[in-house]
């Protein structure tokens, strides 16, 4: 069978195909394998055996097929047919549940030199090493596979990706959901901690700040709690990139970015980066006046609590008492009900 031949019949099987003939389209693309001896044909031909077997969940003979598309992608020497058939590999090995032969297909894909198909199928390449990584229950390195996939689909238009990916994201959040629940009821707070990294990680990357920067600020206080300076660090990558995605980084943001990351540094005896943090901070902290106007002392560098006075400005609570006055030490004027931040 030859090349012309190899073509119409693989538009035969794909008519019958998308009329519900899944049998007879089956039949036509086998007959094919066995007579054509065009190699890009059988290279298609092998792509639709595995995309049909997918869909109707036979998936070891999708693997199958799969094996064989990369033996015909070798013969051709294109590196395009080599991701392409790649892909289809570790997708066959995604529904049979072989995680990490995924993982390690999927990274093989994303080693390929440059080539046209990269940029159509990278997005696909990451959404399937996601769900596996989900499978395994690495939800940091699924969440981040999944948003990899989701840049992929906005650069290139591509809705039907990003239905996927927003499919797999809404699996993700019932299996972070379902740990959580286990790590209250048995009290274990390093899940606890993690859950909440990967919910404020999932609402950011839906574009819901809003409510991710509460999970962080609870994550964080655990992973203090804790002592876990690696999840620290992950929380406050998390949290810059809400900034950075709010395209504007306000000064409050960079005061508690900088606070957090300077006991971070102190805690690991990095004497350069904590100095460069503390100068930061301080220099945050002229810029915006958040200095109590009694001692003269940073607002937000400690614990303490603090009162805001009706005229807007802010001291610390211990200074007013010692103070004594009823009225504001800056402008003078009447402190009555004042409120406590």
């Amino acid at each position: 069978m030859g090349q012309d031949q190899t073509k119409q019949q693989i538009a035969k099987g794909l008519q019958l195909y998308q009329s519900n003939q899944t049998e007879k389209a089956l039949q036509v693309w086998t007959k094919v394998l066995e007579k054509s001896s065009d190699l890009v044909g059988r290279f298609r031909v092998l792509g639709c055996l595995v995309t049909a077997h997918s869909e109707m969940g036979r998936y070891k003979e999708m693997l199958k097929f799969a094996v064989v598309q990369i033996d015909t992608a070798r013969e051709l020497e294109d590196a395009d047919f080599l991701l392409e058939s790649y892909l289809n590999l570790a997708r066959s090995n995604e529904k049979l549940c072989e995680f990490h032969k995924t993982i390690s297909y999927c990274k093989t894909c994303l080693g390929l030199p440059g080539t046209r198909a990269a940029t159509q199928l990278g997005g696909q390449v990451s959404l399937s090493m996601g769900n596996a990584f989900l499978g395994l229950s690495l939800f940091q390195k699924a969440l981040e596979s999944f948003e990899k996939a989701l840049r992929y689909a906005h650069n290139n238009d591509d809705t039907m990706l990003e239905c996927r990916v927003c499919c797999s994201l809404g699996s993700f959040y019932a299996q972070v959901k379902e740990s959580m629940k286990i790590a209250l009821q048995h009290g274990d707070r390093p899940l606890q901690a993690l859950c909440l990294l990967c919910f404020a990680d999932i609402h950011r990357s839906r574009g819901d700040l809003e409510t991710a920067f509460p999970r962080y600020d609870s994550a964080m206080s655990i992973m203090t709690e804790i002592g876990n300076r690696l999840g620290q660090v992950q929380v406050l990558l998390g949290v810059a990139k809400c900034w950075v995605a709010r395209k504007a980084l306000d000064k409050l943001g960079q005061l508690k970015l900088h606070c957090l990351s300077e006991s971070i540094y102190r805690s690991r005896g990095l004497q350069r980066e904590l100095r460069a943090h503390v100068v930061r901070f301080h220099e945050c902290v002229e810029e915006t006046e958040l200095y109590c106007g009694l001692c003269g002392e940073s607002i937000g560098e400690k614990n303490s609590r603090l009162q805001a006075l009706p005229c807007s400005h802010i001291f610390h609570l211990r200074c007013l008492q010692n103070n004594g006055t009823r009225s504001c030490p800056n402008c003078h004027r009447s402190s009555m009900k004042p409120g406590f931040v």
